[in-house]
């Protein structure tokens, strides 16, 4: 009787252990909603997104302003005939690039004082192309944005700020770039902190859902913090960790004081 006892609490453990395995499963997997048949295999399937919205500059932001030229009448351009140069420096120039000020503007030599905050860097590579088209020959001018830069915090597998190649970055790039979430992250409420006017602005996405997909918040802007939560399960393992390396202690102890007890 008490062997029969024994048997069925095993399998009850068992099968509790099964059910809260398959429970945990199911907040592992991104985007889990998303069907997956035989024509999603074969030929793809379109799922809705949310359409990119290019960059706009704000202040603190470092541009790079680059003008490519071939003219030889100027004797001003004339050392640097036939290569790419940079702007020369200006009190208003940070490291490699030029700081956008509190007002939102770059100060370019001989080209003057440019309004660049709230445009893209298309529209102000266009602006610096037709200011310095009168002082270059068929200029060629190239901006980036040097300071793209987000930081993921949280259950990831590498923590810290990362600075994004080009402009176009979604959510899950950021969290790529940090090594993904751990075993132990919350992927059903990622936590995005974006500066709004100097106000900290903070949106929720569930990455076991595809409609996080369709966010406009997916595509991420310059400085933006990702933090990810632990799940419970951490807490749960980091307890069991905790209680088991009490209990061995313990047993170490108590071994001891019967090893001293019985030398006496």
């Amino acid at each position: 009787m008490y062997k029969m006892r024994r048997i069925n609490a095993l399998l009850l453990g068992t099968l509790i252990l099964g059910l809260s395995a398959c429970k945990m499963y199911q907040t592992v997997p991104y985007f889990r909603n998303i069907p997956a048949d035989n024509t999603a295999y074969s030929q793809g399937r379109m799922i809705p997104t949310v359409d990119y919205q290019a960059l706009k500059i704000k202040p603190d932001d470092l541009l790079g302003i680059t003008i490519h030229t071939l003219d030889n009448s100027t004797a001003m351009l004339s050392e640097t005939t036939g290569r790419s140069q940079n702007v020369p420096g200006t009190a208003a120039q940070a490291g490699n690039g030029f700081l956008v000020s509190a007002a939102g503007t770059v100060e370019l030599p001989l080209l003057g004082t440019l309004q660049v905050s709230g445009s893209t860097t298309e529209q102000v590579k266009a602006l610096v192309q037709a200011k310095a088209a009168a002082y270059y020959k068929d200029p060629v001018v190239s901006v980036r944005l040097m300071n793209f830069k987000v930081t993921v915090l949280g259950e990831v597998g590498r923590p810290g700020t990362y600075f994004v190649n080009g402009e176009k970055a979604t959510l899950l790039d950021a969290l790529g770039l940090a090594g993904d979430l751990t075993i132990y992250g919350n992927r059903q409420n990622v936590l995005l902190l974006r500066d709004s006017g100097g106000k900290q602005k903070s949106v929720r996405f569930n990455l076991n859902d595809g409609q996080a997909l369709t966010s406009p918040y997916l595509y991420l802007q310059q400085n933006d913090v990702v933090y990810i939560e632990p799940r419970k399960a951490k807490a749960a393992a980091n307890n069991a960790a905790r209680t088991q390396t009490i209990a061995i202690v313990g047993s170490v102890i108590s071994v001891l004081i019967v090893a001293l007890t019985r030398f006496r």
